[in-house]
């Protein structure tokens, strides 16, 4: 994929969990400005931030505002908890997952055939929203980063209705380790979900291309 956007200086990171640490940790060691924030306030998490992700800054999830991307790490269950004004106007990398067997189910995404990402944009109707990320356990994300032309370099996808901010995004995973592969817009970000075979396997960006087309034309057959 190609990667013209200007690349972002600052990255802002809502959810301290373990893939929100880690996505945290691998920007601060590419050269990003991290900031990571969750429902508490800065004060609550400074602590936990500097032990857990060195180099990045406790803010208060307004401050995430400031930056020039950012990864919404929360468990999906809460989505609704987000405020739309928050996120409109800005590129939002949704990480998240739907894990029925462990959530629970939730009637709004077992009663839509859409990917979890569109009914997320519905919410966050304003936010220019990239699917991406997903797909790679927090383990992975932080052991099998490459550097670019590495042999054995991962592949993650990224899909989008937002061309720049695709390409922001996949500056961005270029940046901390991996390929990025255009995977075409927000609605193919089914092909990301769990259970299938670009979320059950390491890939490289050949290896995805071909499991994106594959799909493809399964879903056209």
């Amino acid at each position: 994929m190609t990667t013209t956007a200007v690349t972002p200086g600052s990255i802002g990171i809502l959810g301290a969990g373990r893939v929100g640490a880690a996505v945290a940790r691998r920007a601060v060691e590419s050269g990003y400005e991290v900031r990571i924030a969750t429902a508490k306030p800065a004060g609550e998490i400074a602590l936990l931030a500097e032990i857990v992700t060195p180099g990045a800054v406790a803010v208060d999830a307004a401050g995430l505002a400031e930056t020039d991307l950012t990864v919404i790490a929360i468990p999906l269950r809460r989505y609704r908890d987000l405020d739309p004004a928050h996120f409109a106007g800005r590129t939002v990398v949704d990480v998240m997952n739907y894990w029925a067997p462990t959530d629970g189910e939730q009637s709004d995404f077992e009663r839509d055939a859409r990917s979890t990402s569109e009914v997320i944009q519905d919410h966050l109707h304003g936010a220019l929203l990239v699917k991406s990320l997903n797909h790679i356990g927090y383990h992975d994300l932080e052991a099998d980063h490459r550097v670019p032309g590495a042999a054995d370099r991962r592949a993650l996808a990224v899909a989008s209705d937002h061309e720049q901010s695709r390409a922001l995004v996949a500056t961005f995973i270029d940046r901390i380790g991996f390929d990025a592969v255009d995977a075409g817009p927000l609605a193919a970000g089914r092909l990301l979900q769990p259970g299938t075979d670009v979320f059950n396997g390491s890939h490289s960006a050949s290896q995805l291309r071909g499991l994106l087309a594959e799909a493809c034309l399964g879903a056209r057959a």
